[in-house]
């Protein structure tokens, strides 16, 4: 994926409001950032994924019917900057068509070159960070290496196998795609699981249709400088209601611009240092919507890049 360069954009001036609103973090206190799963762990969230929740998940499947949440991955992608992504196409020892052996075997292999964080993935616990401080009061000096984390690396997340949910927002507010900057919190979240006839449990993945990735290929530059989203209040709930993931068919999960007085992603930071809950992003959620498919058994297996901070991702929902 090919980002051009552009010129100052709303976002941008955003992200410069953000920094200067945002009061330096309590990085330095001792509790925020403490895993109530003790000291050595690395999962966070995920700790409350258990064969039981697994078993409730299977129960909601009645008909068999299998969703694709990750979207295609191309140098077209668009991504938040400087994210860019290619692929090359080779035949090792085959100059010229030529195969191996008297049977003439030929194979081609991939080379991925970009970065991961680009189209549908899943951001680790080493991805966000508050002041250099990040899950379980892991520094950066400490762990973050040039050729992979030592700790919290994306190989450590266990299957994710549980109950997902999904809240249309297009639906709640009458229009899709929303607009860049609209946030949901708490009453918008409550409201609209009301009107779908669900309830966000512990153990949860919880996904949110906005529509945004309608956008691309058609209108790219609207796709990347802004967002609807999560609002603050909405992710401290989610927090509380102890859900292991959120997501969105957005490229950050929350409303950008930025709410008033909400920092520079701060929503992920609220998510992923403070409570160890993973983020999802860029889930394509427009099959499920169009039938209605608001709880549904939710699988997710990782690549298990040794120190990878982010892993794309095609997580399935099954009905």
């Amino acid at each position: 994926m090919r980002i051009e360069p552009r010129k100052p954009s709303l976002f941008a001036a955003t992200l410069v409001a953000g920094a200067l609103s945002l009061s330096l973090p309590a990085a330095a206190q001792d509790d925020w950032c403490k895993s109530k799963y003790g000291p050595d762990d690395e999962i966070g969230a995920a700790n409350l994924l258990t064969p039981e929740l697994a078993l409730d998940a299977a129960k909601l499947i009645k008909t068999g019917k299998t969703y694709r949440l990750g979207t295609e991955t191309n140098a077209k992608s668009p991504a938040y900057g400087p994210r860019s992504w290619a692929l090359a196409i080779n035949q090792p020892s085959q100059v010229g068509g030529i195969g191996l052996g008297h049977t003439h075997t030929n194979y081609n292999d991939d080379i991925y070159m970009g970065y991961v964080g680009t189209g549908s993935q899943i951001d680790g616990l080493g991805h966000i960070g508050v002041d250099n401080v990040y899950y379980n009061c892991n520094k950066n000096s400490e762990f973050v290496k040039a050729d992979g984390l030592t700790k919290m690396g994306i190989e450590k997340l266990p299957p994710i196998v549980t109950r997902g949910v999904l809240l249309d927002m297009t639906d709640y507010y009458g229009k899709n795609p929303l607009d860049a900057g609209t946030a949901f919190n708490r009453k918008e979240i409550d409201e609209q699981a009301k009107k779908q006839g669900v309830e966000i449990r512990k153990g949860d993945v919880v996904l949110f249709y906005t529509g945004w990735l309608s956008l691309v290929g058609k209108d790219d530059k609207r796709y990347i400088e802004g967002e609807p989203g999560l609002g603050k209040d909405g992710a401290l709930y989610l927090a509380s209601k102890e859900v292991v993931a959120v997501g969105a068919d957005t490229w950050g999960l929350e409303a950008i611009p930025f709410e008033d007085g909400v920092g520079v992603f701060e929503i992920h930071q609220i998510l992923i240092p403070r409570n160890g809950i993973y983020i999802l992003e860029n889930m394509n959620t427009e099959e499920l919507v169009k039938d209605k498919g608001w709880e549904f058994m939710f699988v997710l297996g990782a690549s298990r890049m040794t120190g990878g901070v982010q892993a794309i991702v095609n997580p399935i929902a099954i009905r």
